[in-house]
């Protein structure tokens, strides 16, 4: 049997849409449900949307919101997606938040949005962030490029757009 997920939804690039008009990049609803339909997920996941917001618009009130959250649910394996700017602060207040020991959290996020079709690593990086939630011991992580990251032991390289570990 499949672990039960909830899939928790703060914005990002990850759900950005583009304007054809103005260029401009802009929040309307999350892809979430329709990525799990079209990657034919099996998995009992919840989808939740928190808010959809730029993550460098993101402020401590808004983490607060997203940690009340992983600790009221009942769901131990929780995926989180997330702007890159700040994702490394965000991981780093839900783990030094009390009564989520017993959580394996995974924050995801995408480099280019969903919407651009293939040349998104949004797809790739929530598989990855699902398989993630399944196997990993409890802890707060995040998922990028097919590699997972320990909340406290990871940076974005914002010269390369990769995330990299500090050691």
């Amino acid at each position: 049997m499949s672990k039960q997920i909830l899939a928790l939804v703060t914005g990002g690039t990850f759900d950005k849409e583009y304007n054809l008009i103005t260029g401009e990049l802009f929040f309307n609803n999350t892809h979430l449900p329709g990525i799990f339909q079209r990657g034919r997920s099996t998995l009992d996941i919840a989808v939740r949307t928190l808010m959809m917001i730029d993550s460098l618009e993101m402020d401590d009130a808004d983490r607060d919101i997203i940690v009340q959250h992983c600790k009221k649910t009942k769901y131990n394996n929780i995926i989180i997606t997330h702007g890159t700017d700040t994702m490394v602060h965000t991981a780093e207040a839900i783990a030094k938040a009390d009564g989520l020991e017993d959580k394996t959290i995974v924050l995801v996020g995408a480099m280019i949005p969903y919407t651009f079709g293939m040349s998104s690593d949004g797809f790739f990086n929530l598989g990855s962030a699902l398989a993630f939630a399944q196997t990993l011991a409890p802890g707060v992580y995040i998922a990028m490029h097919g590699e997972y990251f320990n909340w406290d032991n990871v940076q974005k390289n914002r010269s390369t757009g990769y995330f990299e570990r500090l050691q």
